[in-house]
């Protein structure tokens, strides 16, 4: 009997050891869709460099905000501005505010169709109003691209315009996840003459990107990262933070055609 409960015993220490250096060597991010593409391609090389497993999920722009403000348990969130909130939250260590990059909003067409000129604001307005059917992300998951689009259109005043051919699309992730890649599928299945969200979503090879919108039309989203109060493990969510902000980072996010924070 006592070698049944010894050996229940060591196996029960041996569980907890393993569940606890797991757990010491793993490190979590949550952060928007718009950032996912070259955090992806980051992972493996920051792992490998420093040991630790990267354990990330992305969602929608403002679902990922609301993980922050109402205490979710992760070690880096990344998240767009406005950020009185979520500073105001007191889930995030304030002084680890560390910009990363910015994206914009892109327009696509399918494979081989006209590129509009989108060149000036007034010519951005004219293709919005003229096209035949336009697809973006649903600002009411918390996208945080489908936010932004819907603010152009109402600060350009053609928002009742282009409404009756827009057609705004839900991601099927966590949050809404998903809403880009669904935009760039369904104008590569002819579903949609014009797609618009933030152009690092847009990677389907079924589509033409005919580039970023300009800064005067559409301002571009800036993405800032921070190392979490409730971090289980600061260490890691320091070094995961200083190689997304690394030289390393900035060519990925120029690869994503994001525009690195420094």
């Amino acid at each position: 009997m006592r070698r049944v409960l010894f050996a229940f015993f060591a196996a029960f220490v041996l569980l907890s050891v393993s569940v606890v250096a797991r757990a010491q060597s793993e490190v979590t991010l949550i952060a928007p869709g718009g950032i996912r593409a070259p955090i992806e391609q980051l992972i493996p090389s920051f792992e490998k460099k420093t040991g630790y497993k990267v354990n990330a999920t992305f969602g929608s722009g403002g679902g990922t905000k609301q993980q922050v403000i109402r205490g979710d348990v992760f070690d880096v969130p990344i998240v767009q501005p406005p950020l009185p909130e979520v500073i105001a939250s007191g889930n995030v260590v304030e002084g680890t505010a560390t910009p990363l990059a910015s994206v914009a909003v892109g327009i696509a067409v399918k494979k081989g169709a006209p590129r509009p000129d989108i060149s000036s604001t007034e010519a951005v307005k004219k293709m919005l109003i003229n096209a035949k059917s336009i697809v973006c992300p649903d600002a009411a998951t918390g996208a945080a691209a489908g936010v932004t689009i819907n603010e152009m259109l109402k600060r350009l005043g053609i928002d009742d315009q282009v409404e009756p051919h827009l057609k705004r699309v839900r991601g099927t992730g966590a949050g809404g996840a998903g809403g880009g890649t669904m935009v760039s599928g369904m104008v590569a299945n002819g579903e949609a003459e014009i797609g618009m969200t933030f152009i690092s979503e847009m990677t389907d090879p079924g589509i033409d990107i005919v580039g970023m919108l300009p800064k005067d039309t559409s301002p571009r989203t800036p993405l800032v990262g921070f190392i979490s109060t409730r971090a289980k493990n600061p260490e890691a969510a320091k070094a995961l933070l200083k190689f997304l902000s690394s030289p390393e980072a900035a060519e990925a996010y120029k690869a994503a055609r994001m525009e690195p924070a420094k």
